[in-house]
């Protein structure tokens, strides 16, 4: 099984990064962070309290979920667009550090894997907890200003207040207790800060084959 595992913060270029490579590679695909969104939205939703754990895992457990290229599907909805909006990029990271979605989740991802035969799949714990044997681990990381300059670019909004919100969510995903964001021990690091997205393809591309 071949698993390229790319793991760094929110805006880092992870999706788009993993995105290209899978295609160089000729291996599918895995948005892993879109999986936690789904589950967000459908939490959000049908009007659970993020704060009532069990509920939340086992609504995690239960449903019904397809992510893929082509979108985002959960229990019959398509939330390929709602899984993008601000309510839900604000709570995802208290459904993120929820133990008993963590479980499921990874279950999912490994699974996906297994049938695939590997792919390139990007989060925050791939390299840590889920594939800590993948042929190589990447943390693509770049500074909270250029980040957010980069969520402007996309989507439009406050330079400053989007910072400010990366910076939250960082810390959110770096201290929660269940596979926290982090640098896997054997990965490589590759600051994105400057670089534009051919020039971070290549570069990884390099290293792979200096692997």
């Amino acid at each position: 099984m071949r698993v390229i595992a790319i793991d760094g913060p929110a805006g880092a270029g992870k999706s788009t990064v993993a995105r290209q490579l899978a295609k160089r590679l000729g291996l599918e695909y895995l948005d892993t962070g879109a999986m936690y969104r789904a589950v967000t939205f459908a939490a959000l939703r049908t009007g659970l309290s993020l704060d009532d754990i069990e509920a939340v895992a086992e609504l995690a457990r239960s449903c019904e979920l397809e992510v893929s290229e082509s979108g985002v599907c959960i229990d019959g909805v398509d939330a390929t667009a709602a899984i993008r909006t601000a309510e839900v990029t604000g709570a995802v990271s208290k459904v993120a550090a929820n133990s008993g979605v963590r479980t499921e989740m990874r279950a999912r991802q490994q699974a996906w894997a297994a049938e695939r035969g590997g792919g390139v799949i990007e989060g925050r714990d791939i390299g840590s907890v889920v594939f800590p044997d993948a042929e190589m681990k990447l943390y693509l990381t770049a500074s909270p200003r250029v980040r957010a300059e980069r969520r402007v670019a996309e989507a439009g909004g406050d330079v400053d207040q989007i910072e400010r919100a990366i910076a939250a969510r960082d810390l959110l995903d770096s201290t929660r207790i269940d596979s926290p964001l982090t640098e896997a021990a054997g990965s490589t690091l590759v600051d994105t800060t400057g670089l534009d997205i051919a020039e971070v393809l290549d570069h990884i591309v390099q290293l792979l084959e200096h692997a």
